[in-house]
């Protein structure tokens, strides 16, 4: 029997997964909702035999789904994941949760009530060169860690307001701080800084920051430095996770792992698609059940969640957050 997907969302992520699943064995895109039902069937029209619908509920009413991708904007969520709970219905969601830390720590609650299999779009943890940074650590100190998010502004107007994106810290930048939870451990305290330097002068109705510092206390009494931009022009970016250890510095980048050492550097190149994988991991918990694969659930991401929107809060009263996570 192939498993029935439905996907939230008609943008760019939606098409990215709604590939990746129709290549699969197994595996067919049924429907598809949107903002409007033209919208919806657009896209659905990639996928054979799929159909638009114009509201997730018009969607579950008309189609049997064993699962549903939610790719919509961080201010969108609350009632769509509401809905798939409340049905029964398994869902994969992107990052972030929502623009916001109430959203998801309602979602949280009504998946503790009522558990059903889910996956949280945190791709990164899927890469071999992330399986292979927290296999170097083994038995190592991690003294700090600095990680970067430094790039354009996305072209599309949600992401410039501060109510529908949460800002860069919030939105793209959750990357690095979920790798930072996830190769070095908890955070308990964060300060941040941001600032608006050119982009409320170049684009109308932007409320986000454009630059912003976070330093953060780790539980294990490490300490790191996360800091991002949006004022990049396009093509110039940089995004990475420097470890600095007692054994020498694990410099990481989407597509390589530099681990320097005394008197050796080693260079590892990996160019895998961690989306293939985490979509594979969730198909796999689909049909037997089986969730180990899954490397970053619901309650699991609100902690990520629970980093950036105090950082998000730090920024506006100038004043360290303390985490009690």
């Amino acid at each position: 029997m192939a498993l029935h997907i439905g996907i939230i969302g008609t943008g760019w992520f939606s098409k990215v997964h709604g590939d990746i699943l129709a290549a699969m064995d197994g595996v067919r895109i049924k429907a598809v909702s949107g903002t409007s039902a033209a919208k919806a069937q657009a896209l659905a029209d990639r996928y054979p035999g799929a159909i638009g619908f114009g509201s997730l509920t018009d969607m579950l009413d008309a189609q049997k789904l064993d699962a549903v991708y939610i790719c919509v904007p961080p201010m969108a969520h609350g009632e769509l994941e509401a809905q798939l709970i409340e049905r029964g219905i398994p869902f994969f969601v992107e990052k972030p949760l929502a623009a916001d830390l109430d959203t998801p720590l309602r979602i949280l609650d009504k998946l503790q009530q009522q558990p059903l299999i889910h996956a949280v779009g945190y791709h990164l943890r899927y890469k071999e060169s992330i399986r292979k940074l927290k296999e170097t650590l083994e038995g190592r100190t991690i003294g700090m860690a600095l990680g970067t998010w430094m790039g354009d502004m996305p072209q599309v107007a949600w992401w410039r307001d501060l109510q529908g994106s949460g800002g860069q810290f919030v939105e793209q930048t959750t990357h690095i701080v979920d790798l930072l939870r996830y190769t070095a451990g908890e955070v308990e305290e964060v300060y941040a800084a941001f600032g608006s330097r050119l982009m409320h002068q170049v684009h109308d109705n932007v409320t986000v920051p454009d630059v912003g510092t976070v330093t953060m206390k780790l539980k294990s009494g490490a300490v790191a430095t996360v800091s991002n931009t949006c004022i990049l022009p396009g093509g110039v970016n940089e995004v990475g996770l420097h470890l600095y250890t007692d054994m020498g510095i694990l410099d990481w980048q989407p597509q390589q792992l530099e681990v320097v050492a005394p008197h050796q550097k080693t260079i590892y190149h990996m160019q895998d698609d961690p989306y293939v994988a985490e979509t594979e991991a969730f198909i796999h918990a689909l049909r037997t059940g089986d969730t180990s694969s899954i490397l970053s659930d619901y309650a699991d991401a609100v902690k990520t969640q629970r980093v950036t929107c105090a950082a998000l809060e730090s920024a506006s009263t100038g004043k360290p957050v303390q985490l009690n996570q």
